[in-house]
């Protein structure tokens, strides 16, 4: 091997043997201009709402260590021989019933916060975005950033409670992907966020402006979490945390106390409870008659908040008894969300750039 000395010198011989110590190599690559990157990351979606699609993306999801942490060895039967069997065409029934003209909301919403954050850092930053599961992938998106000249990039996940399963498990494709990479960049993560005072102020915004246009008062508001499964818990997995500190703050900032539940449960193990579909149909029994529900858990609205919460959940309610059901959207795009995630991003990026 080679001393960086003796690398040195034979630079140096190659430079005077052309007489022109400036002037690279034809065979030289094309290095453009430095640039930083901001890569917004949100969970995944099919393609489209069909079996198909929706099977090649449950495959990715579900057979991913983070996500579900059964043995290989036992899930993958499981999984192979029963769930992806039966559970593609459900699905894609389901996200039938949410998708739009313009794709998944998803994806739609993500790459939305994205062109609306390009340029808010100034010339130099490059915001794109990708989805750990399907496309775009991290993969085609961390590619493109680094050939544009992004030799720093902030990884920003759009989870505001951390989860391994969730925000881990983003980080670590990131890390596969750059570890194929001979010339990698410089990283930063931005990081959860739940009881960021930018963010609370922002939910609390979106969700008093939601109750303003409703033509009902509710007799309670309801925060529903994606579930996790109680063992990660357990296992010291802060999420829980995170979800009654989001609400804790979020109540306080509205002057009242919320109602906390968790939905999207999957398989037979104990999950974090309560559950959403459980407290919606005990509420009438309990003289709540009218509700009003919000998911913080999500940056965009997606098939567990439009088609398991605001349709099936509102189903639910009604036939349970209850009188008037609403569904309050996310930050998503909105100008509130954006600014808030503008604030959040700006901070990590102090140091790279300017402030805006």
């Amino acid at each position: 091997m080679q001393s960086s000395q003796e690398v040195a010198n034979a630079c140096a011989r190659f430079r005077l043997a052309r007489n022109d110590p400036m002037e690279k190599p034809a065979s030289h690559p094309n290095i453009p201009s430095p640039r930083i990157g901001v890569l917004l990351i949100n969970l995944g979606t099919p393609d489209a709402p069909e079996p198909g699609p929706v099977r090649r993306y449950l495959k990715q999801f579900l057979s991913d260590r983070r996500v579900v942490e059964i043995p290989p060895i036992i899930w993958q039967p499981i999984l192979r021989g029963v769930i992806l069997t039966t559970r593609p065409k459900k699905s894609a029934h389901a996200y039938a019933q949410i998708w739009t003209p313009e794709g998944s909301p998803l994806a739609v919403v993500t790459r939305k916060q994205s062109e609306a954050l390009q340029g808010a850092f100034g010339p130099d930053v490059m915001v794109d975005w990708a989805m750990r599961y399907g496309t775009p992938s991290i993969e085609q998106k961390l590619s493109t950033l680094c050939d544009a000249g992004c030799t720093r990039i902030l990884i920003a996940s759009l989870y505001p409670q951390y989860s391994g399963a969730t925000t881990a498990t983003g980080f670590d494709e990131v890390a596969r992907v750059l570890s194929k990479k001979r010339w990698q960049p410089a990283l930063r993560t931005l990081p959860p966020y739940h009881d960021d005072p930018a963010y609370i102020d922002a939910l609390a915004a979106s969700v008093k402006d939601g109750l303003a246009k409703l033509d009902f008062t509710p007799d309670a508001l309801l925060a529903s979490f994606h579930s996790m499964p109680l063992r990660t818990l357990e296992l010291g997995d802060p999420y829980h945390c995170h979800c009654m500190k989001t609400a804790r703050l979020l109540g306080e900032a509205l002057g009242q106390p919320l109602t906390v539940s968790f939905q999207s449960r999957l398989g037979r193990a104990k999950w974090l409870e309560p559950a959403t579909d459980k407290t919606l149909e005990g509420l009438p029994g309990k003289g709540i008659k009218k509700v009003a529900v919000f998911t913080p858990g999500f940056s965009a609205d997606n098939l567990e908040t439009l088609e398991e919460v605001a349709m099936q959940g509102k189903e639910s309610f009604i036939e349970s008894g209850g009188e008037s059901f609403a569904y309050l959207p996310c930050l998503n795009a909105s100008e509130t969300g954006i600014k808030m995630l503008r604030t959040l991003l700006s901070r990590e990026l102090a140091g790279w750039v300017s402030a805006p």
